[in-house]
Formats: C-alpha cells, structure tokens, sequence
C-alpha cells in the first residue's frame, strides 16, 4: 500500500513538472515595469472624481424602489468592472514586459579548425582523367564527391568554400553548418568563375574572410589542375601576406600524369593531362604558410589527401553557449483581445435578456 501511495505520488509530480519546468524558463526583458502595477489604485485613491456631466431629475419613492432592486445589481457591477479592469491592467504589464521563452543551454563546438576550401573550376576542370566508381569521370566531379565527404567528416570545424576562376568568389562564408557547405559544393559547376585560373585572388579572399578568426587554426585547403593565369595578386606575395596573418594553406594539385586519346585516325597516343600544373609555385605556396603539398594523380589518391588530412589536431577556441528565446509578447496581447470580446458579448447578452424579460412583464 505504501509502495502504491508512493508511485501515485511520483506520477503526479511528474506531470506537473513539465509545466513548472515551462514557467522557469520564462524570463522577461523588462521587468521593472511591473512597478505600475498600483497606477490604477494610486489614480483612484489621490486624484478628485471627475464631475458629473448629465442631471436627471429624480423622484423619491421611484428612486426608493429602484434602489431596493438594483442595489446588489450595481454592487455586482461594480465588482465585476473591477475584475476586467484589473485583469487587463495586469496582461497589459505583461505585454510591455516582453516575456521571453528561454531554452536550456545548447553547447556550441568549443573545438575545431577554420577551415577555408578553395576549389578550382575552370575550363580545365572538364579534363575526364579521373575515376570513380570505376568509371571515368571529369576532375570537378571527383572534387566535389571527395570534398564533399571531407566537409561531413570535419565536426567541429568551421567551413567556408571559395570558386574561382578567372575571378574568385566567396561561394560559402564560415559556419558550423557542414550539411550546407557539402550541399552548396555539389552544386557548383565548370566556368562559373571563368575559364582561366586565379590563384592568387583565391588566397587573398581567403586571408581576408579568415583574418577576423583567432589565429590558432586558420586553414585554406587550395585545389587546382593548373598555373596562376589570371587575377591581381601574384600567388607567392599572397603567400607572404597568409604566412604574416599566421595562416597556413596546404595545396593540392590534381590531375593524371598519362591519359590515353585517340587521334582523327583511330590510333591512341599518351599525353599528360596536367602538364600545365604549377608544382613548383604551389610547393612555395604550402612551404611559405608552413602547410604541405599533396599530389592527386587519381581518386584514391586524392582520398587519401583528404584523409591525411583529417588528422589534423584540433585546436582549442573559446567555448560559446547558445540559449534558444523566443518571444511570448504576442499571448497576452491575444488574451486582451479575447477578453473585451468575452466582456462585451456578456454584457450584450445580459441586456438582451433584460430587455425580453422587461417586455415579457
């Protein structure tokens, strides 16, 4: 019997702890307002009545009458004012208090790398020596599989991607959100920067989007096929300017040594794809900034880069919290109006009635 008495007991503070639980998380902005609360009564109590506007001639035994019957009508009325008026005085307050709903703490990453992917996709980018899924693929496709895998993998990190081109563009700022990043770099497409290569502007944009995060962990990840061909910034300068703001960039340079075509005859010769890869100015870009140059012959190798790297250490940053609010001004505002509504449908309704009983007498 006790153990039953106890359970019962359990129940019921469980159910009504999940409203209790509601209350304590509802804050309000402005709080002192609440000081109004004794207006009304304070205007009552010290200001003189206003003076009486109509005069009506009254007769003794009438008004004796009326008075016996209408005394605890009138009393009643009086009383009932008093209700309305100080229920919407109190969900007035309310209002202008601006209640907020404030959720619990939601911890944000408190570790994790800035991370900057720059992605070439220029006209070379069409060039169909890669494979994957065993069958042969143009170099932007594989990118944009490996990549995309790398960016779901990088919990923790902040992300933004950049395109380029002829000109370099900002395709994605940094966020948390790795889901958006992987969505948007799927979307991408060859030319949509231009045809040529702007190596230098790619790593100018991405120092001046990292330049505000702290300096422990500001990466770009550049991937090209080619040469600097285009942009204002030569790409070596651009790798002084990272390596004095403390950015590292590891480059990656992608595309087969051999790929067999055919000519106008039907005969097949060996050419190499990536003869126009820059390996030199992309080994001094990674050394100048203290990151590594990687070499993506293949998918699997460019994998593996991606893979390499996931290794990187995490670096600590300052811990953010994040408490869900939202505004719960708009419910006593709601009550307000529902509430003259009630109030005048009742009081409609109440002289309704007396006037059919008034008639039916």
């Amino acid at each position: 019997m006790d153990q039953t008495t106890a359970l019962n007991g359990l129940a019921q503070l469980e159910l009504f702890s999940g409203p209790l639980a509601f209350l304590t998380q509802i804050h309000f902005v402005w709080p002192w307002i609440f000081i109004l609360l004794p207006l009304p009564w304070l205007v009552y109590r010290f200001l003189p009545p206003a003076p009486p506007r109509h005069y009506r001639l009254r007769v003794a035994w009438l008004s004796a009458q009326q008075n016996i019957k209408s005394g605890t009508l009138r009393s009643q009325r009086k009383l009932r004012r008093l209700i309305i008026g100080c229920w919407l005085w109190l969900l007035l307050l309310m209002a202008g208090a601006h209640p907020q709903w404030v959720g619990d703490p939601i911890p944000l990453p408190n570790k994790g790398h800035d991370l900057m992917l720059a992605v070439d996709i220029s006209g070379s980018m069409q060039m169909d020596d890669m494979l994957l899924n065993g069958e042969r693929t143009d170099r932007l496709t594989a990118v944009k599989k490996i990549v995309s895998d790398f960016v779901l993998r990088r919990e923790g990190d902040r992300l933004g991607l950049i395109v380029f081109g002829t000109q370099a563009y900002l395709h994605v700022p940094m966020t948390h959100d790795r889901n958006t990043v992987s969505a948007q770099l799927k979307e991408i497409q060859l030319r949509m920067a231009g045809d040529q290569t702007a190596i230098g502007d790619a790593i100018g944009l991405g120092i001046k989007r990292l330049k505000e995060q702290p300096e422990d962990g500001r990466v770009v990840i550049l991937l090209t096929d080619g040469a600097n061909t285009a942009g204002a910034i030569d790409p070596i300068q651009a790798a002084q300017l990272a390596a004095g703001q403390k950015l590292k960039i590891y480059t990656i340079g992608i595309g087969a040594d051999e790929l067999e075509v055919q000519t106008l005859f039907g005969l097949t010769r060996r050419i190499n794809p990536s003869q126009d890869l820059d390996e030199t100015t992309l080994r001094s870009i990674a050394r100048n900034t203290g990151g590594s140059y990687f070499r993506a012959r293949s998918t699997e190798e460019l994998d593996a880069i991606y893979r390499e790297l996931d290794r990187l250490e995490p670096i600590e940053q300052q811990a953010q919290v994040f408490r869900p609010q939202h505004s719960l001004m708009h419910w006593p505002l709601l009550l307000i109006f529902a509430s003259l509504i009630v109030a005048f449908t009742i009081r409609w309704l109440i002289v309704y009635w007396r006037e059919q009983v008034s008639n039916d007498g």
